[in-house]
């Protein structure tokens, strides 16, 4: 099985948060979703919104031009 980026996704407190998303988009977040819980040995696979928050917060503490200018603020 592929290694995925995405590991265990701890539960959080949300904050309900409203975004549209290409069609394209949201069926790759269903297979990804698929694909992490069998990764993951979960029983069924996340809700897209629940998989796209681990994603962006990936994303985010990844990308090194934000962490600088962060820093910078």
């Amino acid at each position: 099985m592929s290694r995925l980026r995405l590991g265990p996704i701890a539960d959080d407190k949300p904050v309900k948060l409203t975004i549209e998303v290409p069609g394209r988009l949201h069926r790759d977040l269903l297979v990804y979703a698929e694909i992490h819980a069998k990764a993951t040995g979960l029983a069924e696979p996340l809700a897209p919104e629940k998989i796209a928050v681990p994603m962006i917060e990936r994303f985010i503490s990844t990308d090194r031009g934000f962490a600088t200018a962060r820093r910078q603020r």
